[in-house]
């Protein structure tokens, strides 16, 4: 198979976004493709391969739930139970509300996020006055002291995202296997199947040498190098490469075995891409939480089975289309525009399909067209479309005042998009008619119309 073409995208993603560097991996059937871009360094302009460590966020989730199934499967633990039942003196919330296994592995508890990581996180690198050092996982228990008085909804109802949840189930099988967490996925999954330079230790990590660089885009658009907030474990703090992801990747389309070595049945492998619990949001449609898994049900006729993962200098994503023996890992070491995204892109081309009618993809680029400077009739007026991120504004400025007004999107069509404003408490609704040689809105009792450059394109495009 031909991977040029993607070279080609995935650089002029780095430029478009500002990432210092992506790493690919894509496996199509017998064929890999793996691929460092841009720089791993920006200091000391140290390129980045397909051996360069970044950290993979809450896909290591996955991890965690494949972990769990392994012992169920030895009867170690019934996902079906209580959580109370594998931890010493519990946090009130789990026996008061009989939450199960299977409940925190679906993220279907009750209890909304409650922010430890997010607290953790900008604490470690300093973003931040919040500071949450959880050092143990049973400071985790601490931390959830009163968490029943912020249950939302009954155990199995409801999706809420609980990376608190997945510091559990680490300590859980912590407690069941008599390892600490890091050790059994080492010795049960990245052993096994070969993983042999994907770490948690930081030591580790700075010992390996080919390592990039964590970085922040500011809100000018410049790289500020980071620090790395080592020490999440269960829920996020897995730190590998495109190489290792792949053969992780390849184990599940495989149905849980890889070169002959069985890591679990392909009936648990199932299970974890069994669609459990209804996502609250949808990007393509019907979106649905597995174990540490997310199912997409139709991505062009497939299932499409991923994660995300980010610990906001460090972003990844992994999908893998089981019927196709097609899967994707993106790692990188910045938070710009979603990999996911950038993988969906990549998947639809490899399917052989058109990407461009991809709701981001279209939005993305129909928004990136009504950006621009707008006039009323001979220039009386003038207003400003500006887009942040997927936000679209319409600003009109003088020398002493500048209104902005977010623009809610309605519908977004290659000809027409229409939005929703408020503005002093009254609601109008905003359509931009987009023609070949004009863009034009009209708003209150005024049309715009968007300037031709000197070139005679349109401005903003």
């Amino acid at each position: 198979m031909d991977f040029s073409w993607v070279d080609g995208y995935i650089l002029d993603v780095i430029s478009r976004y500002r990432y210092p560097s992506i790493a690919l991996g894509i496996v199509s059937g017998d064929e890999v493709y793996l691929r460092g871009y841009g720089f791993r360094d920006l200091t000391r302009m140290l390129p980045a391969d397909e051996y360069t460590l970044y950290g993979v966020g809450s896909i290591t989730k996955s991890f965690t739930a494949l972990a769990i199934l392994q012992l169920y499967k030895k009867g170690l633990i019934d996902i079906y139970s209580g959580v109370d039942k594998y931890i010493d003196n519990p946090p009130k919330v789990f026996k008061e509300y009989n939450i199960t296994i299977h409940n925190l592995l679906t993220h279907s508890s009750g209890v909304p996020a409650l922010a430890y990581a997010e607290a953790y996180i900008r604490g470690a690198l300093q973003l931040s006055e919040e500071w949450l050092p959880i050092i143990e996982s049973e400071d985790i228990f601490s931390f959830m002291d009163k968490a029943h008085e912020w249950v939302s909804a009954e155990p199995g109802t409801k999706f809420y995202y609980l990376n608190e949840g997945y510091v559990i189930l680490g300590h859980i099988i912590s407690r069941l296997t008599g390892m600490t967490y890091e050790e059994y996925i080492y010795n049960n999954i990245l052993d096994k199947l070969k993983m042999d330079r994907s770490y948690f230790e930081r030591d580790m990590v700075e010992a390996d040498g080919n390592w990039a660089k964590p970085y922040i885009l500011d809100k000018e658009k410049n790289f500020v190098e980071s620090g790395f907030p080592f020490g999440i474990t269960s829920d996020g703090g897995l730190i590998s490469n495109v190489v290792d992801m792949i053969k992780y990747i390849k184990m599940y389309l495989n149905r849980g075995s890889l070169d002959g070595v069985e890591v679990i049945d392909r009936e648990y492998i199932e299970l974890m891409e069994k669609p459990h619990i209804k996502m609250p949001y949808e990007v393509l449609g019907g979106e649905s939480y597995g174990y540490g898994l997310m199912i997409t049900p139709d991505f062009y006729g497939y299932k499409l089975v991923g994660h995300g993962g980010s610990v906001l200098v460090h972003t990844a994503y992994m999908g893998y289309i089981p019927e196709k023996k097609l899967g994707i890992i993106l790692l990188s070491n910045i938070s710009s525009f979603r990999l996911s995204y950038i993988a969906f892109y990549l998947l639809a081309k490899l399917l052989d399909r058109d990407p461009s009618q991809l709701p981001f993809i279209k939005g993305e680029y129909i928004l990136e067209k009504l950006k621009g400077t707008y006039h009323t009739y001979k220039n009386t007026m003038k207003a400003y479309v500006d887009k942040n991120g997927s936000i679209l504004t319409i600003t009109f400025k003088d020398k002493y005042r500048e209104d902005i007004i977010p623009l809610l999107p309605i519908k977004i069509d290659d000809d027409k998009a229409v939005f929703k404003a408020n503005v002093s408490w009254r609601e109008y609704l905003i359509e931009f008619n987009i023609r070949e040689d004009y863009i034009d809105f009209h708003f209150e009792r005024y049309r715009f119309i968007k300037e031709l450059d000197k070139s005679g394109h349109l401005s903003g495009i």
